[in-house]
């Protein structure tokens, strides 16, 4: 199997690109800095992984490259939670992901032949935020910004089925391995100050690296599978849980919240990625047969800590 995928040098999609050259696929990465690219996946441990700059929200030569391709994946999109929300980052972040996934579904179309399946991300922020209510792949979209951003997003991906191309939409919840969220959360329990962000009322959905890696796989791999899946565990935890949790398996005092005004100041609208929450629960995804490695926050940290 071939596979393009944009985001490859991220969080996610670097463990993708392993996993999926060391079980003998050939890879085509598409990146924005073509040199840290070539650092991070050097032609003498992956030989079977091509480096190709692009621009995401231009059309140009990185286009042809996928035409070879039986599949794509696009995790391309700027950091949610990385500074405040200005209006000129809030455009940044609706073009990253719904210009990009345009300019994928346009590469696709120019295709021949065309990949058989385009797994594109999305995330639980299509739900809202609620601390009662509990959402599924059926639920309706809520009202926010971050809601907005996920509609567009999609409804960009969509496109790609009006080519006859299978689509996979996967809306991510928190990231959970070795960086990412927890590599934050980490210090303060190292120093025995950690403790729940905010009311710790929120609700945490989440999945570990290696379920998700192996949910893009299965949704690349089986023709079965399309239309919208929950990229979560199926328990998710409220915030206090995940603290005390987390104090368990690292034997430390979960005893210190950290104020929501503390965040709010720091990164303003972006605070309520982790100081509002939503229990998303992964109906479709579990239909499918997908068979979780961490079903339970305390499997994972244990992996991960």
């Amino acid at each position: 199997m071939k596979v393009a995928i944009t985001g490859a040098s991220g969080f996610v999609g670097s463990r993708l690109v392993e996993k999926l050259h060391t079980e003998g696929n050939q890879v085509v990465v598409l990146t924005r800095n073509l040199a840290a690219a070539q650092n991070v996946f050097p032609d003498s441990t992956f030989p079977n992984v091509e480096v190709i700059a692009y621009t995401p929200t231009q059309s140009g030569s990185w286009q042809q490259a996928i035409a070879s391709c039986d599949g794509v994946v696009n995790l391309a999109g700027e950091p949610i939670a990385d500074g405040r929300w200005t209006p000129e980052r809030k455009q940044e972040i609706l073009n990253s992901r719904k210009l990009g996934t345009q300019k994928i579904v346009e590469a696709i179309a120019l295709a021949n032949p065309k990949p058989k399946v385009l797994v594109n991300a999305s995330a639980i922020g299509y739900y809202g935020t609620s601390e009662t209510a509990t959402f599924d792949e059926a639920s309706k979209p809520g009202e926010d910004f971050l809601a907005q951003v996920c509609l567009d997003w999609e409804a960009e991906a969509q496109k790609v089925t009006q080519l006859g191309v299978r689509l996979v939409i996967l809306r991510l919840g928190i990231v959970l391995g070795m960086g990412g969220a927890i590599a934050k959360m980490i210090t303060p329990f190292k120093l025995f100050a950690g403790g729940p962000i905010g009311s710790g009322r929120q609700w945490f959905s989440w999945i570990h690296r290696e379920d998700l890696v192996n949910l893009i796989i299965q949704a690349l791999t089986r023709s079965d599978i399309e239309g919208v899946l929950n990229a979560t565990a199926p328990n998710p935890v409220r915030m206090t849980e995940l603290a005390d949790t987390m104090g368990q398996v690292m034997n430390r005092p979960s005893w210190l919240p950290v104020p929501a005004l503390a965040l709010e100041a720091l990164l303003g609208d972006g605070a309520m990625v982790v100081l509002e929450g939503q229990q998303v629960l992964p109906k479709r995804t579990l239909a499918s047969g997908f068979n979780y490695q961490y079903p339970t926050v305390k499997q994972a940290l244990e992996e991960i800590l």
